[in-house]
């Protein structure tokens, strides 16, 4: 039997890098796909696996139909879908702009969406069933988080839609979940430590650690612990559970 199939977006770095590393030395064969085509190659080189990378913009429907039906073109097989990609800024609420707004949910849920369609449609096809893991975010769980109200919208979005996806998708024999992360270290957090210590008027580091002390577990997250719980969630010992968003987050939010 061949080996399994998965494709992630937004890989070409942090979260969805770590997650495309962890399911390739699982053993699957990875599909890395990001807007930045250099950056998902540079990911598809540090697999321990094998994988190949792709182009993608996740607001693109058909564009992701066509790499659905690609995986299969090549391997044969769909197995598992991990739509990662997302975005982030940060102003107060009522300094967001519509165009910022569109975005966000354009790429942040739009993006989930279609993408979850096209793995639905392309795995419904093939009749073998398959895994949807979308990453959400501990945002998409409470509402107080300063300076990133289109951000919540958008993740709060992610969190119902999973439940949705994941009821009418269930007689197929696909499973979908998400996952809720913290403060997790990536660029994007670099740019957000950046953006509300200017809101604040504080440092940088002086809001790094207040975000370490809003964190039980007294660290930041790494975008490897979100990476495990995805590859949890897309095998077997996760058989029975779908619906589901499961936090990553260290304490920082319990519900």
């Amino acid at each position: 039997m061949s080996n399994p199939v998965a494709v992630v977006t937004g890989a070409g770095s942090g979260i969805g890098a770590a997650i495309a590393r962890e399911l390739s030395a699982r053993g699957f064969i990875v599909a890395v796909t990001d807007i930045d085509g250099d950056a998902a190659a540079r990911t598809v080189a540090s697999l321990p696996g094998e994988g190949w990378s792709e182009v993608l913009d996740v607001t693109d429907g058909q564009a992701a139909g066509r790499l659905a039906d690609a995986a299969v073109e090549r391997h044969g097989r769909l197995d598992v879908w991990c739509s990662n990609a997302g975005i982030s800024h940060m102003h107060a609420f009522t300094e967001v702009s519509e165009a910022d707004l569109d975005r966000t949910l354009a790429i942040n849920l739009k993006g989930v969406f279609v993408c979850g369609q096209a793995a639905a449609r392309t795995m419904r096809r093939l009749g073998t069933g398959g895994v949807i893991v979308n990453t959400a975010s501990m945002a998409g769980k409470q509402g107080r988080v300063p300076y990133l109200s289109d951000y919540v919208a958008s993740k709060f979005g992610v969190v119902g839609l999973t439940q949705a996806m994941a009821f009418e998708l269930a007689g197929d024999g696909i499973r979908v979940n998400c996952v809720c992360p913290g403060f997790v270290a990536t660029a994007m957090q670099e740019r957000e430590l950046a953006w509300e210590a200017e809101l604040r008027g504080v440092a940088p580091e002086d809001v790094k650690q207040l975000w370490v002390a809003d964190t039980p577990m007294g660290r930041l997250e790494q975008p490897e612990d979100v990476a495990r719980a995805v590859a949890f969630l897309a095998g077997d010992d996760a058989g029975f559970i779908t619906g589901e968003a499961l936090a990553v987050n260290g304490g920082a939010f319990m519900d």
